[in-house]
């Protein structure tokens, strides 16, 4: 169906409105008093109902007039987003970029900042894809990321410190080791050890963290289903100390390890395509540097 109207019709409406008058609203749209009088009378003709009462110099809209308008806002909004959009894309702005996040990172490091770039970026999706050991390295190096946050920083690519992570040894609240003021590494070696598997595709890249002798492992593939099998009892585990913090489980205990208590791993961030990043992947990238700024700085 053919509409009667028109967005320039419903912006004069909404000029109106904001400015008060016919003539305000002219000045403000660059066009003549007569112009708009004639935009108007022609919408009032197309819906069959009176928009405006001219009082004066003044003009408001009409209750049917405000009803209009209110329903008519959302349309003009999206109008001015598509032309947003049109000159990002026409820019060069990326319609989508890959985030790749090491599982050591703590995840509001990332989405935090990137709520703020998508306010700012219409027209750009972010995939976020969670790495591990080789898995990392393979988003880094064949480009598969726009931009990655790793913890150790790969040859030939350049990285920007970006946090630092901290790892603690937990076991279930209720295992015996629990209970003792100081545990032994070689007190873990006749306990199931659960182990957080390396994503990576390439068997020969796969690399193996950590102290390894237990005598009986469950490898898992991230820190989550990691915890969960600690709370079970199904062994013990190195988390990221920013993992128990916000879980808060008394279903598990931190548990003080003699001479291996805890140990930190690095984060950075990098761009893995360099020079050939887009403006959106640049932008949110200055953004993730920035956030990590004010962390640093306790913002």
């Amino acid at each position: 169906m053919r509409l009667k109207t028109t967005l320039e019709q419903w912006q004069t409406l909404q000029a109106i409105e904001e400015a008060g008058s016919i003539q305000a609203a002219a000045i403000t749209l660059n066009k003549s008093h007569t112009t708009l009088i004639y935009s108007v009378k022609k919408l009032e003709d197309q819906l069959s109902i009176k928009l405006i009462e001219v009082k004066g110099r003044k003009a408001r809209l009409t209750e049917y007039g405000q009803t209009m308008l209110r329903r008519a806002q959302s349309m003009l909004d999206q109008a001015r987003e598509l032309e947003v959009i049109s000159e990002q894309l026409n820019s060069g702005v990326e319609s989508q970029i890959t985030v790749a996040i090491d599982h050591l990172c703590d995840p509001t490091w990332l989405y935090n900042p990137l709520g703020k770039f998508l306010a700012k970026n219409s027209t750009t999706s972010v995939q976020v894809v969670e790495t591990s050991l080789s898995k990392t390295t393979e988003m880094v190096v064949n480009e598969i990321a726009d931009i990655a946050i790793i913890n150790v920083p790969i040859t030939n690519f350049s990285a920007e410190a970006f946090g630092v992570t901290t790892m603690l040894p937990v076991i279930a609240a209720d295992h015996p080791l629990a209970l003792r003021e100081s545990v032994s590494i070689g007190d873990f070696a006749t306990i199931s050890q659960i182990v957080v598997r390396d994503l990576g595709e390439l068997d020969g890249l796969k690399k193996n963290v950590g102290w390894l002798r237990a005598h009986q492992r469950v490898t898992v593939d991230n820190f989550d289903h990691a915890f969960r099998a600690v709370e079970q009892g199904a062994g013990f585990c190195r988390l990221p100390k920013h993992l128990i913090q916000q879980r808060q489980s008394k279903k598990i205990k931190v548990i003080n390890l003699e001479y291996s208590n805890q140990y930190q791993v690095g984060l950075h961030l990098t761009l893995p395509k360099a020079a050939k990043s887009g403006l959106a992947t640049r932008a949110l990238y200055q953004t993730l540097l920035a956030s990590a700024a004010s962390r640093q700085l306790g913002i």
